[in-house]
């Protein structure tokens, strides 16, 4: 369908890792909700530059409930008191200062937090990739895009698709218009399900067929891309497993902590975005487990709630309050390695895999 070498699809926030992905063979799909428009057409044109022709991928989120959209500046209005007294307690009694005047003025002037979840959002997005040549496929990760943007992608000679957490899902994306489904199973990092892989996989493959369908949820090594051979799919979708890599967005002490992590640390909770979604357990999540704690808010309500927070506990570096979005796959991840090695590393035991299975049959 894209003309790569290697059916391994790289999501990842980082420009950088997208990049070794798609040069390596397979195709680095980038977080495209995660930045402001003029950030995103830089980093695109700076990708058309760094990739020699290959296609990419960009991520979007089409969120069917996401809730009113609020500015940062009317944050103290809009979100119930005790919510904001909770997450302020939280952080003062964890020591985090407060956030530098000038980077709270750079989120006054940002889109408000989840926009990037909503139709607007998403079609601002979109009108920066089709100006990109080399953006081959658009996933929508949350939720079935409309008709009229697929038919728009589709005369750009753009593939679309779309995840799913079950047969149901799937099905919807298909009358959609997509054509491809990506079936993410719950030991996935990130916004996810309650359906396992194992399971998962060959329901969607037999669901949607002759769709096209990449497995997803606790891939990291050549093995499992041969299971999702084995289950009907035609290659795999990879988030967590960049994250060790030495080109991922996570700083050397999230890295450390990373890596020592195990799979029964990466936990699924609401606390984030308000929808449930897989990350490190951290002091932050115990926090918000413990008794008293209020209730997660709608997506963009609580999205608007803890950016700021989570802004400072990255300013401060207060790792044991971070909990990075990560799949359970965490827990066999144990040495930072370059992209590029963990792409060569997947397809070579992938296809030891193989002829060792064939050699058996």
């Amino acid at each position: 369908m894209f003309g790569i070498e290697v059916p391994i699809f790289g999501f990842t926030h980082k420009p950088e890792v997208a990049i070794e992905v798609t040069n390596a063979g397979g195709m680095g799909a980038l977080a495209a909700s995660y930045y402001q428009p003029d950030e995103l057409e830089r980093i695109l044109t700076d990708m058309d530059a760094k990739t020699g022709g290959r296609p990419y991928c960009i991520d979007v989120l089409f969120a069917n409930k996401v809730g009113q959209v609020v500015p940062m500046s009317e944050r103290l209005k809009a979100l119930p008191k005790q919510h904001i007294d909770f997450v302020e307690k939280l952080l003062d009694d964890a020591g985090i200062p407060p956030l530098p005047p000038e980077v709270e003025a750079e989120m006054l002037r940002e889109k408000p937090p989840g926009h990037g979840h909503t139709e607007e959002g998403v079609l601002e997005v979109l009108e920066i990739v089709v100006r990109h040549p080399q953006a081959k496929f658009v996933l929508s990760a949350m939720g079935a895009p409309p008709a009229y943007v697929v038919d728009r992608l589709h005369s750009r000679g753009i593939k679309v698709g779309a995840m799913a957490g079950s047969a149901e899902h799937a099905l919807k994306h298909v009358q959609a218009g997509v054509d491809l489904i990506v079936a993410q199973g719950s030991e996935a990092g990130g916004h996810t399900g309650t359906i396992s892989s194992m399971v998962l996989w060959p329901d969607v493959v037999d669901a949607v067929a002759p769709i096209p369908v990449l497995a997803a949820g606790g891939v990291g090594s050549g093995r499992h891309v041969a299971a999702a051979f084995a289950l009907g799919a035609e290659g795999v979708w990879c988030g967590t497993i960049w994250l060790g890599s030495s080109q991922s967005e996570l700083s050397p002490d999230m890295r450390k902590r990373f890596l020592a992590a195990r799979s029964q640390d990466a936990i699924q909770r609401k606390y984030d975005t308000g929808k449930p979604l897989r990350g490190l357990r951290s002091k932050w999540t115990d926090a918000w487990d413990a008794p008293g704690a209020p209730q997660p808010l709608p997506l963009a309500a609580q999205k608007l709630l803890v950016a700021p927070a989570l802004k400072r506990l990255e300013l401060a570096n207060a790792v044991d309050y971070m909990g990075y979005m990560s799949g359970q796959i965490v827990g066999r991840i144990k040495q930072e390695q370059p992209v590029r090695d963990i792409m060569a590393g997947m397809k070579c035991e992938c296809l030891a895999v193989l002829k060792a299975l064939g050699e058996k049959a």
